[in-house]
């Protein structure tokens, strides 16, 4: 029986669908990135911001198509919009043979190979649930680097934010669990694994009683072959010393820290139920440059929060001219249901919303380039992630660059290179989120 399966959303769902991808295969399926070869079609899918909803309703809707009227004999829907929405799905999209929640994915065997069989199956569990942690994923991310995560849920409960309705309180994955699903990447050729939770800086809190993360990073630091680490998503609030000392003391973690900050007007920040203020977040920034002075620093930013003025906006806009992110993406707020921000009073019209996200990444634009001139002259460790097609160039990424939302480093060179290599760079030019370069034979032996 082949399956086509499609993983919508962000890395932490990727992961979801690369144990189930695992778990299938050991039972005996197949793959297939053909339509209409599949007997059986899954979909992974995210219901974070309107747009992910859409985008994985409009998925869900085209592959029933596939269902009516060819070769597929079962649709599943997984993930976050299968766990908030189930009594949704039923109705409205019968051809949906399956649902399986956030917590649920583990089960996934058992659900296919009762739906190959013309049942109905949904394992919708509680959202709080730890799913067991299994071995033998499929690597789809090219087999260089991977994500690994460390937690489930959250407690944070902002008021912008589902996550926590449809993915439960925060649970930390037990350590030795995580170091042996890392030596595992590790041993299929995954030199960079990025670790990835709703909340990575809290790692550890709730099974061992105190912030576990530095922990974590000296043992991962242990395993032979694994050549990067890198820290997404930390509250900025919860980076603690030992936390600062690690990545300072240890080679293998990169000094690079995804810090979602969201916004920079304390009134906002308050709206939004977070848990600091523009000066902390001025202050926290300020010590990781002077302890780190190399330190990448990548946010995140919601553009028009209900109530959000034109000063509140221009603040954000001084804040970021102020700080000087390496790297800034930013999205326009969407309001969700059973939130306490999707009531809030005077909501903003959407051309509102995205005139002040693009004003946002217009401004970021030009830090990005001002940022890429300076770095001309100097040379970085990058790792090869391809060649570019006609050209005696390769393409690569440094320790500031996390895969897929960061930007490239195009390596020029008559060399033959292998994907998953390492290589000194010396930058010799810049353009808006990218520098070129060339290989530094005074570092690379």
């Amino acid at each position: 029986m082949k399956i086509l399966f499609i993983s919508l959303g962000c890395d932490k769902n990727l992961v979801d669908t690369e144990v189930m991808l695992g778990l299938l295969s050991k039972s005996g399926y197949t793959f297939t990135d053909d339509e209409t070869q599949a007997d059986i079609i899954a979909i992974n899918t995210c219901c974070f911001i309107g747009d992910a909803k859409e985008e994985s309703i409009n998925t869900i809707l085209e592959m029933a198509e596939y269902k009516k009227n060819g070769k597929c004999k079962a649709l599943v829907v997984a993930g976050c919009l299968a766990q908030r929405y189930k009594d949704e799905i039923e109705k409205e999209i019968p051809e949906v043979d399956a649902i399986v929640g956030t917590s649920s994915f583990d089960k996934i065997v058992e659900v296919v190979d009762e739906v190959i069989k013309g049942k109905k199956k949904d394992i919708v569990l509680d959202p709080s649930r730890l799913p067991e942690v299994i071995n033998g994923r499929v690597i789809t991310t090219g087999g260089y680097y991977s994500y690994l995560k460390i937690a489930e849920g959250c407690d944070k409960y902002c008021t912008y934010c589902i996550i926590p309705k449809v993915r439960g309180h925060y649970r930390s994955i037990p350590m030795e669990k995580i170091i042996e699903s890392a030596k595992e990447l590790v041993s299929k050729g995954v030199k960079e694994i990025n670790l990835v939770a709703q909340e990575t800086t809290l790692y550890g809190t709730d099974i061992y009683g105190k912030k576990a993360l530095p922990d974590l990073l000296r043992e991962l630091c242990k395993i032979d072959g694994l050549y990067w680490i890198r820290i997404l998503y930390c509250y900025p609030e919860e980076i603690t010393d030992e936390l600062v000392q690690v990545i300072k003391e240890e080679d293998k973690v990169c000094n690079y820290l995804d810090l979602p900050i969201q916004h920079a007007s304390d009134a906002i920040l308050k709206k939004m139920g977070r848990k600091t203020n523009k000066q902390e977040l001025k202050e926290k920034i300020a010590m990781l440059r002077r302890e780190i002075p190399d330190i990448a620093l990548r946010t995140t930013l919601i553009a028009g929060f209900p109530g959000e003025t034109d000063e509140q906006h221009e603040e954000v806009l001084d804040f970021i001219d102020e700080i000087e992110f390496d790297r800034l993406g930013a999205f326009t707020y969407s309001p969700e249901e059973d939130t306490k921000a999707a009531v809030m009073p005077d909501q903003i019209p959407e051309e509102v919303k995205e005139d002040r996200r693009d004003a946002i990444m217009e401004l970021q634009q030009e830090i990005a380039i001002d940022k890429g001139q300076d770095r001309i002259g100097k040379t970085y460790l990058v790792m090869i992630e391809g060649k570019v097609s006609n050209e005696n160039a390769y393409v690569g990424r440094t320790y500031m660059d996390a895969p897929n939302v960061d930007g490239y480093i195009f390596v020029n060179t008559d060399e033959e290179l292998m994907s998953g290599d390492f290589v000194y760079v010396k930058v010799t030019g810049a353009q808006e989120y990218d520098l070129i370069g060339e290989i530094d034979y005074e570092f690379t032996k």
